[in-house]
């Protein structure tokens, strides 16, 4: 039985950039973009043309440089942004025209201060203009998780009425819970999608940490596209990583039954690559790509590692492409990996030198927070002196 599949929205250059420091010039972007198509992604989100003129560039070049993904570009429901954005994306090889528009009440009377009905007639035009300048058409209900039901429903049928064959349900303000979101995204299913040919997109925020929760719990509801960004980056608390979302799909199969075209063995490269561009680490523990997403301290944890990495790995290493896991020596470190360390380092000792080297190096670790290789070879010099 062959898996479903989940399209990999990318919008690391647009929504991610928004991120405070995270900003790339227009050769960073295309250098991104390019790790982007080689990491497997479906779609690039590669600018709001009419926000800038680096953002229009910055679409222009990503559509003409990478010709194997879709490249979409964002626009607001007005007839100025939508052909912006067609312009930008005039010479890409698969364009998409991403239209969005608010639909909650909040949205409408404080930002839009525009009527139901208004938007409803924003939203109708504006994917109607887009469908002119490309087949490929998404829209996006601005809050959605914070929009009467029966409302947001109604713009999403106007939607697809119009043209666009993607509709996008975005927790803006990473409001929703896990469930309460599937089943919001099965509502958007039987009451607009049905039996048309219709794809839902989701695009999480983690205001509440939730952002990868909801957007695996909207896959499991009938979402077939999820949009991300790489390390997660973007407003305020980000949005729902990439690298997550993937092996997330991957490790947990016999739940979540979904393929992806992500190769996986690319995700730490590609978040390095963001790092070292935006001067903007990735937080140690963070899953799948923090430094000590495979670091192990405590001992029980490291002998069990050393004997089979599955003891307290769900993944490995090299699945994501980093090198290799690291056992990091501390006070809660046991004899087996010190004396794996040790072997490392090319002393062969006996049982009595590790016992006495064990005994220094948790004197050593409880004051320091820790333990280098030249303090192991020089504990051992101590060792040896001390014998003699």
């Amino acid at each position: 039985m062959s898996q479903a599949r989940v399209s990999i929205f990318d919008t690391t250059l647009r929504d991610g950039e928004q991120s405070p420091g995270c900003s790339m010039n227009l050769n960073e972007k295309v250098r991104m973009a390019q790790k982007l198509q080689d990491l497997g992604v479906d779609i690039i989100e590669a600018g709001f043309p009419i926000a800038s003129e680096g953002d229009f560039a910055a679409v222009r070049a990503v559509a003409a440089e990478c010709r194997k993904v879709k490249v979409a570009a964002l626009c607001r429901t007005s007839e100025q942004d939508v052909a912006r954005a067609a312009e930008a994306l005039r010479y890409a090889a698969r364009p998409r025209i991403h239209t969005f528009v608010a639909t909650s009440d909040i949205h409408l009377e404080h930002k839009l201060k525009r009527s139901r009905s208004e938007v409803i007639e924003m939203t109708r035009t504006s994917v109607r203009q887009a469908r002119e300048y490309a087949d490929d058409v998404e829209f996006s209900a601005e809050d959605a998780t914070r929009s009467d039901v029966d409302y947001l429903c109604e713009v999403l049928d106007v939607a697809v009425e119009a043209g666009a064959s993607v509709l996008n349900v975005p927790d803006t303000v990473g409001y929703t819970t896990p469930m309460e979101f599937a089943h919001l995204v099965q509502q958007v299913r039987e009451r607009v999608v049905r039996d048309r040919d219709v794809i839902i997109s989701v695009h999480c925020h983690n205001d509440l940490g939730l952002a990868v929760a909801n957007s695996l719990a909207a896959i499991e509801a009938g979402a077939r596209q999820v949009e991300c960004t790489i390390n997660g980056i973007g407003e305020r608390a980000g949005n729902a990583s990439l690298e997550e979302i993937v092996m997330a799909l991957h490790v947990r199969a016999d739940r979540l039954p979904f393929e992806t075209g992500i190769n996986t063995q690319e995700l730490y490269p590609v978040s390095q690559l963001l790092s070292s561009i935006v001067g903007f680490d990735v937080q140690p523990n963070k899953a799948i790509v923090g430094r000590n997403a495979f670091a192990h301290e405590a001992g029980i944890h490291q002998h069990g590692v050393i004997n089979n990495p599955l003891c307290y790995e769900i993944m490995t290493p090299e699945s994501v492409g980093v090198p290799a896991n690291s056992l990091v020596l501390g006070k809660h470190s046991g004899r087996h990996a010190l004396s794996l360390r040790y072997m490392e380092l090319g002393y062969d000792i006996t049982p009595s030198e590790l016992d006495a080297a064990y005994k220094s190096f948790t004197n050593l670790a409880d004051r320091k927070k820790r333990v280098y290789d030249q303090d192991l070879i020089s504990l051992l010099s101590s060792a040896a002196s001390a014998a003699a």
